[in-house]
């Protein structure tokens, strides 16, 4: 792009000070402040001058700090959005800002036009010769602009500048010297009053709100600048701010010296104010070809830098626009598409459609740059150290004051333009690739949030006995072989509970077992990406599964809240792994985590059906528990069609009052359980619990079993080995009785 654009012309402030002065004081100042005084007065276009600078003073604050943060080449607005959304999202801005700018040209000349109306008007009196369209002075004026472009540049362009700037500081000194035999109204009214049946005040907006938007004009001037750190900043905030101050005394003046309904039957009436009226006329014309020059100054160069970075549909036509001419590299080509685009508007010829138009797309524009400066403030990037600094909650009040007044402007052109924005948008997406810019600056802003909640969540001090969610750490070496405790641990975290799973790799930590943890921790992420599973995940080196463990349980949790849970896997026929859960329960145990260990087996969950719960007199403590996770389990769209059963194994003389009790819980928690799927089975001296089991669940997709920690003292590993004809089945023990609220 740099061997492109070739050499600066080397500017300084004023240039970007001048260009945006000469395109706020333009044609709406002249042509349509008066309307805007008769039909909201004095009082209402202070308003529309205070909300109108709420956007672009935030804009120009945005666009200062992101400027000052970074080397600015050609493209301005473009350039800065570009390099901090990235080229898709900026090009699909950037080609919205273009068309802003090159449709101004258009607005520009449409109003320079009327500043002949009292000649026309003249010649039509006094030698009967009628104008038949004044298009017939507008697209001859946008040929002599595009000839003193392609063939002068744009260092005749800012000659022409200080000149009609001079003429414009003219025109208004004369208007604020002049005076005329209204006599205002006495009192407050003379600031309050209007027209009968006035326009909206948002109409009145969209028409009006054009004049505040030549702040950024200057910016667009970034590839001939000097020094654009310092100048975008100075030029841009002083112009904006002495438009501002110009802007509320146009409209006190206004409104002291005429009615509001000669303001409205006359666009021109600053005439009949000024000193020596024709000056109004001659800073018209000055203004308003000086804002069509700063304008097709401007444009050339954004289209010129958005096809250096190659964002229309054809290398051809990219490479045709981004060529430049002279040893400026003067964007000519990109000068006649502007040229064109004008003559197009030119045609429509209505100044209030073109204006409603030009602010929806420098809305979306001053948004994009607002949101980018409040992205940077929130993600804290270190980075992003500019030398002139905004605030946070002024750049985030103007994306949203943006928003918010492209719908109540017109909604039907806003949707227009977000449709158009998206159309482009994902234009640009399906040829470019890179996504740095936007995907940076929301990873940093979710980090801050995800920062702030944690730190709150840890500091927050419920007890997890009430309102309890479980926080579970999985630990497995067979994550490739066996994806049973993956899966139940999406479904366990997907909206209730937290997860953390942790990939075992059983061996020393060095420079190669490093890199095998890496590229499993790539295919871990892709798996989760896959099954859009909601937990997070890692790997660890370690030299055994004890000292994992005894890692893994002292993890911050991924909540904010301490972890409490553990959950182990091993396979059906796999009794070498359920010795090691049944050594490393003592450990976890002491820690005071809740136990869940999963036994596979080839059948797996089958089909998501039925989970089978399995309560016994000797482990009401886990009854809770599992109740709590067959319920968070059920919640998952896996087991969108599932039901639960719960089954007690009570002694026979408790039956009645334990199956009430049951029933009550289950009324009391509002559980998905139905009366008739609760099942209280006799218990007799000769019952072996694990026939019953086996014989009442063999259609189970996933059956819940208690345990307790003084059953694993006393049968080991056994305790876990049964059950053969079953699929797979989660025991759980849990460390402290969980309430059902």
């Amino acid at each position: 792009m740099k061997e492109l654009l070739g050499k600066k012309a080397n500017w300084g402030t004023a240039p970007v000070f001048l260009t945006a002065v000469a395109t706020i004081f333009g044609a709406i100042m002249f042509l349509r402040f008066g309307y805007s005084v008769a039909h909201l007065g004095f009082l209402g276009t202070l308003v529309i001058i205070m909300v109108g600078h709420m956007v672009t003073i935030p804009t120009a604050m945005a666009l200062a700090e992101v400027a000052t943060n970074q080397k600015v080449e050609g493209g301005g607005e473009y350039f800065i959005i570009s390099r901090s959304f990235g080229l898709t999202i900026g090009g699909a801005v950037g080609l919205a800002l273009f068309l802003s700018q090159a449709i101004s040209v258009a607005f520009y000349i449409v109003a320079f036009v009327q500043a002949f109306d009292p000649a026309i008007e003249f010649i039509r009196e006094h030698y009967g010769w009628e104008l038949a369209d004044k298009r017939l002075i507008s697209l001859p004026t946008l040929g002599f602009l595009a000839l003193i472009m392609l063939t002068k540049g744009a260092d005749l362009g800012m000659k022409t500048l200080y000149i009609v700037v001079s003429l414009l500081g003219l025109s208004l000194i004369m208007f604020f010297l002049g005076s005329t035999e209204y006599v205002p109204v006495e009192g407050f009214a003379k600031y309050t009053d209007t027209v009968a049946d006035p326009d909206d005040f948002f109409l009145v907006f969209a028409i009006c709100f054009p004049a505040f938007t030549g702040m950024t004009a200057g910016v667009g001037l970034s590839g001939d600048l000097r020094d654009p750190k310092k100048s975008i900043p100075l030029g841009t905030l002083s112009a904006t701010i002495l438009g501002m101050v110009v802007y509320v005394f146009i409209a006190y003046k206004l409104a002291l010296s005429a009615s509001p309904e000669n303001l409205a039957a006359d666009q021109l009436f600053m005439t009949k104010i000024a000193l020596w009226g024709p000056i109004i006329l001659i800073g018209l014309a000055a203004a308003t070809i000086s804002s069509a020059l700063g304008s097709i100054m401007v444009a050339p160069r954004t289209l010129q830098a958005i096809a250096g970075d190659g964002i229309l549909p054809h290398s051809k036509v990219n490479h045709w626009l981004a060529r430049g001419r002279g040893v400026n590299r003067e964007p000519a080509n990109a000068s006649i598409v502007v040229v064109v685009i004008a003559g197009i508007f030119l045609l429509i010829g209505d100044v209030d459609f073109v204006a409603q138009i030009i602010s929806m797309f420098f809305m979306v524009t001053y948004g994009s740059i607002c949101l980018i400066s409040f992205l940077q403030h929130f993600a804290a990037d270190p980075s992003y150290r500019p030398t002139f600094k905004s605030r946070w909650y002024i750049s985030l009040f103007g994306a949203l004051l943006c928003a918010f007044l492209m719908l109540k402007m017109h909604t039907g052109y806003a949707v227009l333009a977000m449709i158009l924005m998206s159309l482009t948008y994902l234009g640009i997406s399906t040829q470019m690739h890179e996504r740095r810019g936007l995907a940076q600056l929301l990873q940093g802003a979710v980090f801050q949030l995800s920062r702030r909640l944690h730190i709150f969540l840890q500091k927050s001090k419920n007890d997890d006995k009430v309102g309890w969610r479980p926080s579970v750490v999985c630990i497995s070496g067979d994550s490739f072989k066996r994806t049973g405790a993956f899966e139940l641990l999406r479904w366990i975290s997907d909206r209730y509970g937290f997860g953390t799973y942790i990939h075992l790799i059983e061996d020393y930590l060095s420079r190669e077992s490093h890199d095998r943890a890496c590229k499993d921790l790539e295919r871990l992420v892709q798996m989760a990406h896959l099954s859009d599973a909601g937990f997070y995940i890692d790997t660890m080196v370690s030299p055994s599964t004890t000292s994992a463990i005894a890692q893994a349980i002292q993890l911050p949790g991924i909540s904010g809240k301490e972890n409490n849970m553990i959950l182990f896997e091993f396979a059906r026929n796999d009794e070498a792994a359920a010795v090691k859960i049944v050594d490393n329960f003592p450990l976890v145990h002491a820690a005071d985590f809740d136990v869940c260990i999963l036994s596979t087996s080839e059948k797996g969950f089958g089909y998501r059906n039925q989970i089978h719960i399995w309560l016994t007199s000797r482990d009401f403590e886990n009854a809770n528990l599992m109740i709590l996770l067959a319920f968070i389990i059920l919640g998952h769209k896996d087991w969108r069609r599932g039901i639960i059963k719960l089954f007690a194994v009570i002694p026979e003389k408790n039956m009645d009052d334990q199956r009430a009790s049951l029933l009550e819980l289950i009324k009391s928690g509002r559980l998905p359980i139905a009366a008739n799927n609760v099942r209280v089975i006799a218990q007799t001296p000769e019952m072996n619990t694990s026939d019953i089991i086996m014989e009442n669940s063999a259609e189970a997709d996933l059956t819940i079993i208690g345990f307790r920690a003084e059953a694993v003292k006393a049968r080991g590993n056994f305790l876990f080995l049964n059950y053969q004809t079953l699929g797979n089945i989660l025991f759980v023990n849990s460390v402290h009785e969980k309430e059902i609220v």
